[in-house]
């Protein structure tokens, strides 16, 4: 019966591993500067964590709007439509401008309250200067994403990888520069961690628009895009589209952040140990990730074909992929729990730490990955206002509570935190789960009706 599936696990893994490694250049550079800072110490990396937990919130809502452009191109190309594909990449790119600019300047006026979030005064110190060059990297990152989704609409995925790559290499050697003080450099410590995130980021947009502008048939719709006047409608199109995908990423984010401020309340430690985990867990996710954005591809472009067969096949093949991985991730964590904190701290107590909470971390691996794959799908069916009402109640009525009693209530401190992330979890996956059986039903209805 699976072997019927095999041409769309392969097609899904071909589109999916480049996806998966510009994830994994994106996410290293946040990886890289925790272990890199770990070397600094506890408290440089406790502020590295509450910085990135208030951060990730802005720049996923920022990423969440544009992540409506992908189906939009990848529909019309599946229908044939050229001028409406270079119609969209002229207002997506409009669109780009304004949302980045007006987010940079929302991220530098959260300084303002960061001292006032419950966190200990040498981490705020260490955190704000940090959290304000993340701040002013909003524009190129979002640039970068901007023409990311453009040439995931057009099922290009390399070329962001390539930028990626070049961009990580460049983080890690002006890392090792400005937080150590090497080669005559100053030592800058966390901040230089900063400095560098932001160059990097810098590089990755310019790399990418070069290559597109000399790879077919993207640099045709990018010519065409030039032509074309913009238009506030499809401005506001898009923006719809992609403002309740935003406002899923930010209810979901949301949740981890507040369990990282609550693990604060815990102390330095616990919330060291928070992002150590942390980061193994958002490594293990990216693969998944990277099928979900692959299905979200593939199953727009089905639509617009109006294969429904292989529609449907594509978005089982999704979550058999992600089950058989997240599964063997789960494995890892747990038979590997005292080993890989090691790769980002040498704290004993933060390694013990790590070490519990890479346990409940092994519990939600699936979950996690259905979750996001059911996101991915049903984005390639243009629903996005039912998941984030899904990941509303998932995350902040579910999740959240279950995170504060386990925790405070019930006395089990760190992993009472993640013991909420669990619960969060399983309901988001079987509520999605539920809505794509729903949205399949209704394109099979609509085509029988129409033959």
């Amino acid at each position: 019966m699976l072997k019927g599936y095999f041409p769309f696990y392969k097609r899904l893994l071909r589109i999916a591993f480049p996806l998966v490694l510009t994830q994994a250049g994106q996410m290293s550079v946040q990886l890289i500067d925790n272990a890199m800072v770990g070397r600094v110490g506890t408290a440089e990396l406790a502020a590295a964590s509450f910085a990135n937990s208030i951060y990730i919130i802005i720049m996923v809502f920022g990423l969440g709007i544009l992540l409506g452009l992908t189906p939009l191109i990848s529909h019309s190309l599946g229908g044939g439509n050229e001028k409406k594909i270079a119609f969209h990449i002229k207002n997506g790119f409009i669109l780009t401008l304004i949302v980045s600019g007006i987010l940079t300047l929302v991220t530098l006026s959260l300084t303002a309250f960061m001292p006032y979030m419950g966190q200990s005064e040498d981490v705020v110190r260490l955190a704000i200067p940090y959290f304000k060059t993340l701040a002013i990297s909003l524009i190129p990152l979002l640039l970068f994403i901007f023409l990311k989704q453009t040439g995931e609409g057009f099922g290009n995925t390399i070329l962001a990888m390539y930028a990626t790559l070049l961009a990580n290499l460049i983080n890690i050697v002006l890392n090792y520069l400005l937080i150590y003080g090497k080669f005559g450099f100053p030592e800058l410590g966390l901040l230089g961690a900063g400095y560098a995130t932001l160059i990097s980021r810098v590089v990755a947009p310019i790399f990418l628009f070069v290559c597109f502008r000399k790879v077919s048939p993207i640099n045709h719709f990018i010519a065409i895009s030039q032509k074309i006047k913009a238009s506030k409608e499809e401005i506001l199109r898009i923006f719809r589209l992609g403002l309740p995908i935003a406002g899923q990423l930010v209810l979901e984010v949301s949740a981890f952040a507040i369990g990282a401020v609550m693990m604060g309340w815990l102390g330095s430690v616990p919330l060291a140990a928070h992002q150590v985990a942390m980061g193994m867990a958002s490594f293990t996710f990216m693969l998944a990730n990277g099928v979900a954005q692959a299905s979200t591809i593939r199953v727009s472009y089905q639509l617009g074909q109006k294969d429904f067969i292989s529609m449907e096949k594509v978005s089982l093949s999704a979550v058999h992929l992600v089950v058989v991985y997240m599964g063997i991730c789960g494995v890892l964590f747990f038979t590997l729990r005292n080993i890989l904190p090691m790769i980002f701290t040498t704290d004993p107590v933060v390694i013990k730490q790590a070490a519990s909470l890479l346990m409940v971390a092994a519990l939600f691996q699936l979950f996690d990955g259905l979750q996001v794959v059911s996101m991915g799908i049903l984005r390639g069916f243009k629903d996005v206002n039912a998941p984030m009402m899904i990941a509303g109640i998932s995350y902040l009525i579910i999740g959240l509570p279950v995170s504060y009693v386990f925790a405070f209530i019930l006395g089990f401190g760190p992993e009472g935190i993640w013991f909420g992330f669990v619960g969060g979890l399983i309901s988001a996956a079987i509520l999605l789960s539920f809505r794509i059986r729903k949205n399949i039903r209704e394109v099979e209805a609509n085509n029988i009706q129409t033959n």
